[in-house]
């Protein structure tokens, strides 16, 4: 706009000075329009991008591009829709790196007492509720995943879990099958994804993971109870090795595994265990898994205090057993869900777990084997959006004391209440009573068992991350 000056009122032009105060009133009123667009876009820098590249108007509630221009390149695009959102183009590539990509807390806690006052304060035969009148820390996790999404273009992926806490030692403490456990005992799980370019896609995962056999899990938040059964103590943790899940239709997969050993990440052995298995989820509500696993878990060495002048890593020095055993494990694994009802929910577990220490006897050698077989049953109703009522009912017959120690049959009922107190906070009261055909447990008495063991206790568990459903 050009201004104008106007002339003084003496010199008796009154008809010139209307024109010029017009002139004014016009000027002023676009003066008015140009600062409500200003007003308009001054929050941010969104309509001068938008400017820069399109052709703009201003409505009511902002700027609108009615005509957009072709960037020059992909990299002006990029920095343009940086700035649009307000993050540089640096900051916007590790946004998209971490697009996907869940940090993951849980914390684990109880204090739980045993009714037997048992010596030491140690329940036994417990996974993880390992001490009575104590406040205890269960275990502290943090996961990292970045799971593989073919749909965004990325067929690759990873998972680490690191743990601390008591579960640690349950998990990942026994020297009879882990030759070096101190090296892996933080690390509950690490693998790699990758999901072959097949039909319905074909996940391949190599690494260490959690065990599917048994239908319990590690994460208590994702549990109906807060003890874990015989069976979660019993059957494998861990393994190490290359794991694949195969689809058939939208209802059915086979599940195929090669892997060092059960609790294995250094194997003891040159045996690679195998098993096979499938998933099958005939109607919406049901979904059941069976599984068999071939094994061998007796080692063919055993450490030796020297290896001659050749240096080796600690614990790396070995001397050879011959003959070695060369029996083998197998075991059949079975467990559904049954979702009767929006509320109401039934598993069942089956297990038969046979192990021999040679697969053909020589001469004065035994090869009697050894059987655990059961299962257990739980039923959960969820009560209101925020209380649940759980129990849980299980049977084991113990024939060679590879469970416990010695042959019996042990049972176990429990029963749990939930409280979740908010998304991210979960408290768990419960009930157990465990007993046997042979004296077991802990008394009050130095070296006098009982047949039972009863326990009441309060967990408390917290999570936090962005990872949905179960862990």
């Amino acid at each position: 706009m050009q201004s104008q000056q106007m002339a003084p009122a003496a010199t008796g032009d009154s008809d010139n000075l209307k024109q010029r105060v017009q002139q004014l009133e016009i000027e002023v009123n676009e003066l008015k329009q140009v600062v409500k667009q200003l007003q308009a876009v001054a929050p941010s820098s969104k309509g001068a991008i938008l400017a820069a590249n399109a052709d703009v108007i201003s409505t009511p509630t902002g700027v609108v591009a009615t005509g957009a221009k072709d960037p020059s390149s992909a990299a002006e695009q990029q920095a343009s829709s940086a700035v649009v959102s307000g993050v540089s183009a640096e900051d916007r590539k590790i946004l998209d790196y971490l697009h996907g990509t869940t940090i993951n807390v849980n914390l684990d806690t109880y204090y739980e007492y045993n009714f037997n006052d048992p010596v030491g304060r140690v329940n036994l035969l417990r996974a993880y509720d390992v001490l009575s009148n104590e406040f205890s820390l269960n275990q502290a996790d943090v996961i990292l995943e970045r799971a593989p999404d073919v749909k965004a273009g990325r067929r690759w992926g990873g998972r680490l879990d690191l743990q601390f806490g008591q579960a640690t030692d349950t998990l990942q403490g026994n020297p009879a099958n882990e030759p070096r456990p101190e090296i892996y005992r933080n690390i509950f799980q690490a693998y790699g994804s990758y999901v072959l370019p097949f039909d319905q896609g074909v996940q391949v995962d190599f690494g260490k993971w959690s065990s599917s056999l048994g239908i319990e899990g590690n994460y208590t938040k994702d549990q109906m109870n807060y003890s874990r059964s015989y069976w979660f103590n019993f059957l494998p943790f861990y393994h190490m090795g290359l794991r694949t899940s195969i689809p058939i239709g939208d209802r059915f997969s086979v599940n195929y595994w090669i892997i060092n050993g059960t609790n294995q990440v250094e194997a003891t052995n040159g045996f690679k265990d195998e098993l096979w298995g499938f998933t099958a989820k005939p109607v919406k509500t049901l979904t059941w898994t069976f599984n068999y696993y071939l094994g061998q878990e007796h080692p063919d060495r055993t450490p030796a205090s020297s290896c001659g002048p050749v240096p080796v890593q600690p614990g790396l020095c070995f001397t050879a057993i011959s003959p070695a055993p060369n029996g083998h494990t197998d075991i059949f694994d079975s467990y559904a869900t049954w979702l009767a009802k929006p509320k109401l929910t039934f598993a069942i577990e089956g297990d038969y777990y046979i192990q021999r220490l040679w697969q053909h006897a020589a001469p004065g050698e035994s090869s009697a084997p050894q059987h655990v077989d059961g299962g257990a049953g739980y039923v959960q109703y969820q009560l209101t959006p925020k209380f649940a009522l759980a129990t849980r009912a299980e049977y084991m017959s113990d024939r060679g004391g590879l469970f416990s120690g010695i042959t019996q049959t042990l049972k176990e009922n429990t029963v749990t209440f939930s409280y979740k107190v908010s998304d991210n906070f979960l408290m768990m009261y419960e009930w157990r009573r465990d007993y046997s055909n042979q004296p077991t447990f802990l008394s009050d008495v130095q070296g006098v068992f009982r047949k039972d063991q009863t326990t009441a206790s309060a967990g408390l568990v917290w999570w936090w991350g962005r990872k949905e459903g179960t862990w």
